[in-house]
């Protein structure tokens, strides 16, 4: 996140929530973290904020009625009323100490805070911050002693990642307000409890999703169907990739007939990637619109995932950008090997 230090923590206050199944207790607090170092005022706020991409935007959401989400009902009123700010906070651990149960799920530190100042596009609002902290780390302690110095060795926070957290900004309430969310740890769908169980959000119908999930759905139909359905060469696969990723980078907005055109080419090849489409959004529980304008973030996001080289066996590496026409594939009779042969003007 950007702009961290114009932003007012108000207040914060912490609960330790254990797993039920392990027996693990809840632990609540019933007031507020007194920080009267503005030094740890400054390392919270950077250790809450930084790690999210305020790009990347969720909302609360239900199947039937968006006020049976609990998070939200509690988030609602901590906005409506200040004074509730801590009864609230203990109703999310609890909340969050029930939907805890997975054998997977670790104990840890609920962190409920909240902001002023927060940078929201040109505009700057109100917030509330929930952080979980799992993971500890041991830190050497040096303390004096009259005739010299001591160390011992301490468990603590380590301030440089957050484990899980959710950014709640105070906009567009009545839909779910705007979210963001991090999640380090657990990522898996059997333990994804953060954001499926406990907080209940789905993204929101955005340029940024639009793209993010464009491409990805680009990179699994070149990684699996194409190469399936379509019998072509890794050289064939890592040429589509460059060509959709370069759509994306070249274009202000995406529709699906000129991309189709410009990158699939072949009747069979858009009809089958239309199909997958259809396909992925079931899958995924994700809607892409046909025409959507390009999130320059997203692409930025996916192109660390579209590489465009072949790996031969652990000796080379083949990166192409452009031009196959330039790379050749054959076979070797004599020493029973596959080659690749490449034309090329210079070499530096």
């Amino acid at each position: 996140m950007t702009g961290i230090d114009r932003v007012v923590l108000e207040s914060v206050i912490v609960h330790k929530v254990g797993n039920p199944t392990r027996s693990e207790q809840l632990v609540l607090s019933s007031e507020v973290l007194t920080i009267e170092d503005h030094l740890v005022t400054g390392l919270l706020t950077k250790y809450f904020l930084t790690p999210f991409n305020e790009a990347e935007q969720y909302q609360f959401s239900h199947l039937s009625d968006l006020s049976l989400n609990e998070v939200y009902t509690y988030v609602q009123t901590i906005f409506n009323e200040p004074a509730s700010f801590v009864e609230q906070s203990k109703l999310l651990a609890h909340f969050l100490h029930v939907k805890s149960s997975h054998v997977k799920v670790k104990d840890g530190e609920l962190y409920v805070a909240k902001f002023t100042n927060l940078p929201f596009g040109t505009e700057f609002i109100s917030g509330i911050g929930l952080f979980k902290s799992e993971t500890k780390e041991t830190f050497l302690q040096l303390k004096t002693k009259q005739e010299g110095w001591g160390i011992s060795a301490e468990d603590g926070i380590a301030i440089n990642k957050l484990d899980k957290g959710c950014l709640i900004y105070n906009k567009d309430g009545a839909d779910g307000y705007v979210v963001c969310m991090v999640d380090n740890t657990n990522k898996h769908q059997d333990t994804q409890y953060w954001v499926n169980d406990f907080l209940q959000i789905s993204r929101r119908a955005n340029s940024y999703h639009y793209t993010d999930a464009a491409l990805g759905m680009c990179k699994l139909f070149i990684s699996n169907e194409y190469q399936d359905k379509f019998e072509v060469t890794k050289t064939d696969q890592v040429d589509l990739l460059h060509r959709s990723m370069e759509y994306f980078t070249s274009h202000e907005s995406f529709n699906m007939q000129d991309f189709g055109k410009e990158v699939l080419h072949h009747p069979e090849l858009i009809e089958s990637f239309t199909q997958y489409k259809s396909q992925y959004e079931v899958a995924k529980q994700v809607v892409i619109e046909d025409e959507f304008s390009i999130h320059v973030a997203a692409v930025k996001k996916q192109q660390r995932f579209f590489k465009a080289v072949v790996k031969l066996d652990k000796n080379f590496h083949i990166y192409i950008h452009g031009r196959k026409d330039l790379v050749e594939k054959g076979y070797d009779e004599k020493s029973g090997k596959q080659f690749y042969k490449l034309y090329f003007d210079e070499e530096s």
